[in-house]
């Protein structure tokens, strides 16, 4: 390809709305261009990783036995409404109406759809286990669309559904998922590890994130540097402190003017925080939840939303706790009603809490649980925090920032029995099958590479994920010498399955070679006066700055041996 016929603008300085590395690069590059927020066009060289991208997806979901499908974008509404989810997505779900009168939904995920396919297809135990997959457009009414490509409205996914007879048999389906993950981001240069995670709206029973860690990332990741263990701090467990010990004493109100914050009451009474009953508000679905909940805990509220099956969860201000009938600072579940009362563990395991008296500048002593206070729902809605105890061997946890890269789940039969997905078993009884549900965000991947795969000059593409092979720069095209040697050189490359992309352009060789560092192809071959008169061309491996001059015959060879140690497949 001739960059004079290509349609690409470079950037010398990113625009001030580009925050993190991936994205200032790919408008540099002029890889895509934003329409609106959360949306992008891409152009011809954004398209091409994009497609390269897509064909590693594909050919590790082929190698895992999966099959390729094509499902609508746009659902009937009664398809979402059949699972509960065109509720629980919300906001999120962009929803249209055709001419009829008639409510379609954008698909954000296929889960309902894929299910509608199943339950028509699979009639048998001899039809199962099968994993099906495809590459399709999602949207999603983000609220807050961010980093570029991490964040769309409108993106390509790699979704993937297994339909199996039982557990045991999800198990090895789910196993090959999670294989096929391990190769498609070794391949595309993007390195993560795999950790623990929430199922979010999609449900389902076991889950699992693969994140690569960068500052740039969204996500908080809990990490334990003993064992191993990863979660994403929506669902990382961890052990909790061992409650203050004692005997219950009797119930005591005291007085405690301007303490507000289990901070203020700690120092005010001398009592540990271990010792305090925090008092957390929410509005779930729009009714008014009392958390409890020790007071040197926070609250996780995914956790808790999960705990409610609320499709709305919202933290309470000081005014709509008074508008509740509730004393902000002051209050607690003794003597509490018409609220609904959650309880972290931590609030029932210990005795003796210090919590409020529902009246403005008094504190109980002594609290108890069983005694004095009942939970409408005892549940783990406790906050994991770096520095906290690993769940598995009790070492201190870290944290470090992430970017969700790929989700798989083990959804179980939720799906299956809200959209009639059953199979005769051997002795023709009908059966829900097992699904598993696994995800790839393409444009996301995208932004990953970049993220993992840069230096100061520009992008460094991995071979397998390069829009081209080899950048030509051609320096003084107008000397016959250096046209004739091009010729030789994109006829031989071409010959031996690489692309060129060929900087035909009159400009000047810094800009050449700027735009060549920004490109970020693997190799860079530099045909000029100087580099015949030396005996050959220059051949450069960007990721490494090695540069030497190969005569013509050694060309292809040298650049073969670059992409080879660099990982590459033709």
């Amino acid at each position: 390809m001739r960059m004079s016929k290509l349609l690409l603008k470079t950037l010398r300085e990113p625009p001030a709305e580009a925050e993190i590395t991936s994205h200032r690069l790919l408008l540099r590059a002029g890889l895509a261009v934003p329409l609106a927020a959360g949306l992008y066009c891409f152009t011809p060289l954004g398209w091409r990783v994009l497609r390269r991208l897509e064909t590693i997806i594909r050919e590790e979901m082929d190698r895992s036995g999966a099959e390729e499908v094509h499902l609508p974008a746009l659902h009937p509404i009664e398809l979402w409404e059949a699972t509960g989810r065109a509720q629980a997505m919300g906001q999120t779900l962009f929803r249209l109406e055709d001419r009829r009168e008639r409510i379609f939904a954008l698909g954000p995920t296929h889960e309902e759809v894929v299910s509608f396919l199943a339950a028509r297809t699979i009639q048998s135990y001899r039809d199962l286990p099968v994993t099906l997959y495809q590459i399709q457009t999602k949207f999603r009414d983000e609220p807050r669309p961010r980093g570029g490509l991490i964040r769309l409205r409108e993106f390509a996914m790699k979704d993937a559904y297994s339909f199996d007879p039982d557990w045991e048999s999800l198990d090895a389906s789910y196993q090959a998922a999670f294989d096929a993950y391990v190769r498609i981001f070794q391949r595309a240069g993007v390195p993560v590890i795999p950790v623990h995670a929430d199922s979010g709206a999609i449900g389902g029973k076991d889950s699992q994130e693969f994140i690569f860690l960068t500052a740039a990332g969204e996500d908080e990741i809990l990490l334990c540097p003993s064992c191993g263990y990863a979660a994403n701090a929506e669902k990382a467990d961890f052990r909790r402190l061992p409650p203050i010990a004692g005997f219950p004493q009797p119930l005591e109100k005291v007085a405690t003017p301007g303490q507000k914050t289990i901070a203020d009451l700690v120092a005010f009474l001398g009592v540990d925080p271990r010792q305090t009953c925090k008092a957390v508000f929410f509005r779930a679905d729009g009714r008014p939840v009392f958390v409890a909940i020790r007071g040197d805990l926070d609250v996780n509220e995914i956790k808790l939303k999960n705990a409610l099956k609320a499709a709305a969860l919202e933290a309470m201000d000081e005014a709509a706790v008074r508008a509740a009938g509730l004393v902000a600072g002051s209050a607690s579940p003794v003597g509490l009603s018409g609220v609904q009362v959650v309880a972290d563990p931590s609030a029932v395991e210990g005795v003796n809490f210090v919590a409020g008296a529902n009246e403005a500048d008094y504190h109980y002593l002594n609290v108890n649980y069983g005694r004095d206070w009942t939970a409408d729902l005892v549940v783990d809605v406790g906050l994991a925090r770096s520095g906290d105890l690993c769940s598995v061997c009790g070492s201190p946890l870290g944290t470090r920032r992430g970017i969700e890269m790929g989700h798989v789940f083990k959804l179980g039969t939720i799906y299956s029995e809200s959209m009639d997905v059953r199979y005769l078993d051997e002795s023709g009884e009908r059966r829900p099958a097992v699904m598993g549900c696994y995800g790839i965000g393409v444009e996301r991947m995208l932004a990953a590479c970049i993220e993992a795969n840069h230096d100061e000059n520009g992008i460094v593409w991995p071979p397998e994920v390069a829009p081209y092979h080899v950048h030509v720069v051609a320096l003084n095209l107008d000397e016959e010498a250096v046209a004739e040697v091009l010729a030789g050189v994109e006829q031989a490359l071409g010959e031996a399955g690489y692309t060129s992309l060929v900087d035909d352009r009159l400009d000047s060789a810094g800009i050449k070679f700027k735009d060549a560092d920004l490109l970020g192809m693997p190799v860079r071959l530099t045909i000029s006066p100087r580099a015949l008169e030396r005996g050959g061309v220059e051949v450069r491996d960007r990721r490494t700055g090695e540069t030497e001059v190969v005569p013509l015959d050694g060309v292809v060879t040298r650049v073969r041996g670059i992409l080879a140690k660099e990982g590459g497949r033709s």
